[in-house]
């Protein structure tokens, strides 16, 4: 069995759950992470997994990714396209394919939307069978940085998912929602 995390980053508070999730992904199936600007779109992936940042209440679009290189004061992790450009240039996914949303949100206020929630309309519009509900990972402002407890808890979830699509030999499946 074999994943792909793809993921979105300005400040690296995704690009770090994202590593979380492939860990806790790897310790039942092969993982890879990639970076959103050099994802390509991959044949024989049992689980796709995405996640970027909520900006302006969900997915990030030119303006927010620009806006937040300028509060970084220099180029951020994901400068190119992001998870909606990506995510619009998949067109369908091949029959099989399992996914998962996930997201960074601002804790504290907390605002409405969610980039997760987002990515996951747009998977099971690409024809993904989504084996969970869309995970939001805490930071405490918009450059972080994450809560306490939050990668551990980004582990636990990649566990989570790994424990819904990963069969062992001799093991049925087990059901995916």
């Amino acid at each position: 069995m074999q994943a792909l995390v793809v993921f979105e980053s300005m400040f690296g508070n995704t690009q770090e759950v994202a590593r979380a999730i492939a860990d806790g992904l790897s310790t039942r199936m092969g993982v890879e992470i990639v970076e959103v600007g050099v994802a390509e779109r991959r044949a024989g992936v049992d689980l796709l997994v995405v996640g970027g940042p909520t900006h302006a209440f969900g997915m990030t679009r030119p303006r927010t990714r620009a806006d937040a290189a300028q509060q970084q004061g220099g180029p951020v992790i994901s400068g190119g396209d992001g998870v909606r450009e990506w995510l619009e240039s998949l067109g369908d996914l091949p029959s099989g394919v399992r996914a998962a949303a996930f997201d960074t949100r601002v804790s504290h206020p907390r605002m409405p939307g969610s980039a997760a929630h987002a990515i996951h309309k747009r998977l099971r519009r690409a024809g993904a069978e989504l084996v969970a509900d869309p995970a939001s990972f805490w930071v405490e402002g918009s450059q972080g940085p994450l809560l306490i407890d939050e990668t551990s808890r980004a582990r636990e979830w990649g566990v989570m998912l790994a424990g819904k699509v990963a069969v062992r030999p001799g093991e049925a499946p087990r059901p995916t929602s």
